[in-house]
């Protein structure tokens, strides 16, 4: 019951800080289109968010496939909606924290970076970003894809 409710107000706090955006009770995803993974700026991502890790004596994120799921769903939302959110991420973080036993969740997403290095630059310059790849997190997963338009969507997810 301590964790869980340590998680709900770790939830709210990063919502207030983030501005997350309100979570439907019933989202729609009927109108999900599956986009195409970039898995080279996945892969790049992955790796410079690591090295930074390692740069600071921090562990290096070990790669989720649960997580990863919840990422890639999170992205072909974002797609289909047109914009950069928050949305449902207490679902998700709920979701992954029942599949793999995690204890905190957190995500970061970014949109329009043209590479995985101006993706983590941008995260790197916000204070709650560079925190969370900061993070005492044990594993983490990284989905890019693109949109019609040729514009990258970002989402990382992590968690203990």
């Amino acid at each position: 019951m301590k964790v869980r409710m340590h998680y709900a107000a770790f939830v709210l706090f990063v919502c207030t800080l983030a501005s997350c955006s309100s979570e439907p009770i019933d989202g729609d995803t009927t109108n999900i289109t599956k986009a195409e993974n970039a898995v080279e700026v996945e892969t790049e991502l992955l790796e410079i968010v690591n090295n930074h890790r390692a740069s600071l004596n921090r562990p290096a994120l070990l790669f989720s496939e649960v997580a990863y799921e919840y990422a890639n769903a999170h992205n072909d939302y974002m797609i289909s909606k047109g914009s950069l959110s928050h949305d449902n991420f207490s679902s998700r973080a709920s979701k992954i924290s029942s599949k793999a036993n995690a204890e905190m969740v957190a995500e970061n997403v970014a949109k329009d970076y043209d590479t995985a290095a101006g993706a983590f630059q941008g995260w790197l310059k916000s204070v709650h970003h560079k925190n969370t790849m900061e993070g005492k997190f044990t594993h983490t997963a990284v989905s890019v894809k693109k949109d019609a338009n040729g514009n990258y969507y970002f989402t990382q997810l992590f968690y203990r």
